[in-house]
């Protein structure tokens, strides 16, 4: 099967994945235009995708890639926010803790594209339409199930007061972001410092985990879900996939995977480097010497 026709087809699977995503929310009683809240949030996420894929192929560029990801999951949680009329700690929560997240996220990953000038992901896919198409559906997609629990939360009027559940939430959250941003500025320190050609970051948070930030993440999304816990019932409790997605995105599909790829054909013939993969685990944070 070609290329184009195989990016194409996963281009609707993912469309399609977006559609069955949508029945998570046929509980949701309140519309936006005409059409229920959390559909019409789906579908902004596409339209987002969309609407930047267009220049961003024709321009032949990544660089606002990542930061419309981010964005887009800002915009729909303040669509959601500002949809709600009795809002309680918990939407509040919720959507503080995503617009501090994607606004973190965002600059960080924005800044890092105009610092490097390119993004390996995209070297070949943005030169061919379908391929680079696939991954802006892939875009809509990871921010339509990652965000469905909280969104879905905010929506529902019956939230109330935060559970035991909910501040186990938060406690996660906070320990998750904190990781992912600590893990974050000690490896742009170390680049900006060093050698990397020769030399790859072994101190701090990268001491105890090969990729302390992606534990963060995934993280801070048990939290997120934890939060949204209190407001769900019957089939969204199905939005336990927003985690789950997160930890399989980032742990098999692309992430680690990937970077660990790139990692051993820069550093395998060191035995430092060995010695360093022998003794730190890929994700989980090491809390012993």
């Amino acid at each position: 099967m070609k290329k184009e026709t195989r990016s194409a087809l996963t281009s609707i699977i993912f469309l399609y994945c977006v559609y069955l995503l949508s029945f998570l929310g046929t509980n949701i009683e309140s519309t936006i235009s005409s059409v229920n809240s959390f559909s019409f949030l789906l579908l902004v996420s596409l339209i987002i995708q969309i609407i930047f894929f267009i220049p961003s192929f024709i321009m032949k560029t990544e660089r606002i890639y990542d930061l419309i990801g981010s964005s887009t999951y800002i915009v729909v949680t303040i669509i959601a926010y500002l949809s709600v009329e009795d809002k309680t700690i918990t939407d509040t929560i919720l959507f503080l803790f995503i617009i501090i997240w994607g606004l973190r996220l965002g600059l960080y990953l924005f800044k890092r594209i105009q610092r490097d000038s390119h993004d390996i992901r995209f070297a070949k896919a943005k030169k061919n339409f379908f391929w680079f198409f696939q991954y802006w559906m892939g875009q809509a997609l990871w921010v339509s199930i990652t965000s469905c629990a909280a969104i879905i939360a905010i929506l529902k009027p019956e939230n109330n007061t935060l559970n035991i559940y909910g501040i186990i939430g938060v406690s996660i959250w906070i320990v998750g972001f904190s990781l992912e941003v600590v893990a974050d500025y000690q490896k742009n320190s170390f680049k900006k410092n060093k050698n990397t050609d020769s030399n790859f970051i072994s101190t701090g948070l990268w001491s105890r985990s090969r990729h302390p930030n992606y534990f963060g993440e995934i993280t801070l999304w048990v939290g997120i879900y934890l939060i949204s816990l209190s407001s769900l019932t019957e089939i969204e409790y199905l939005t336990i996939i927003s985690p789950i997605f997160v930890y399989l995105l980032l742990t098999r599909m692309s992430g680690i995977n990937m970077l660990e790829k790139i990692a051993d054909e820069r550093y395998s013939h060191l035995s430092e480097y060995q010695e360093y993969k022998k003794n730190t685990p890929v994700l989980f944070i090491k809390f012993w010497n």
